[in-house]
């Protein structure tokens, strides 16, 4: 049997307004790259990669990225339903990406509440190597997600693979309960230049496992 079969598998979905850069940071934490062409995602796409935890355990994340249009439609109740954890993404150098970040936790709070177990949810301020050009200070931030009962990230899937591979660790960490020792979550904060690799849409929603000879690409968001 493959290591991975014996992997607790958890469905994490990362949602958002659109061009806040959700495909971006899955193509970041699968493939560890990055797409500067901006394509809208229609609908839904998949991806799936393998983390190691403390105490060597395994976990696949099957990670669902919603597109931005996805809130007004009916399958949106299929999508989030059964997650392990939510990503709310936003783009901290657009203000109104956060007021449609209320939107999404709103959303997907109401589809949650009859749960048993509700998710790990985050509120994740992505282009955080776009400082200059920020609208959304870190205190706004800070006050949306304790206001929400979210735990607060910022990350750049176009020059930091660090920040979002940290932020994925610590999501699947906490579903687990498995506690983050101060050595890992240092030695995950590292820069990763940015890459620009792909320039045009092709065949969707075909799972993405890192160490593959993948043929498809996701729609960058």
């Amino acid at each position: 049997m493959d290591q991975s079969e014996k992997d607790r598998l958890l469905k994490v979905v990362v949602c958002g307004d659109g061009a806040s850069g959700k495909t971006s940071l899955c193509l970041r934490f699968a493939h560890e790259t990055f797409d500067a062409a901006y394509h809208q995602t229609l609908g839904l796409d998949f991806f799936r990669a393998r983390i190691i935890l403390p105490g060597d355990v395994g976990v696949t994340l099957q990670v669902w990225d919603v597109g931005g249009q996805s809130i007004a439609s009916s399958m949106i109740n299929n999508y989030v339903s059964g997650a392990d954890a939510v990503l709310i993404v936003y783009d901290i150098t657009n203000k109104t990406s956060l007021e449609g970040a209320r939107e999404w936790i709103e959303s997907v709070k109401k589809i949650m509440k009859d749960s048993q177990v509700l998710p790990v949810l985050a509120l994740v301020g992505n282009k955080s190597d776009l400082d200059d050009k920020r609208q959304v200070r870190v205190e706004a931030h800070n006050r949306f997600a304790e206001e929400e009962d979210l735990r607060p990230f910022y990350v750049s899937a176009r020059t930091d693979g660090g920040s979002v591979s940290l932020l994925f660790k610590q999501i699947a960490a906490q579903v687990m309960k498995i506690p983050m020792p101060k050595a890992e979550l240092d030695k995950e904060i590292v820069p990763m230049p940015a890459e620009a690799t792909f320039t045009q849409d092709l065949p969707k929603r075909t799972p993405r496992v890192p160490g593959q000879n993948n043929t498809t690409v996701c729609s960058v968001m």
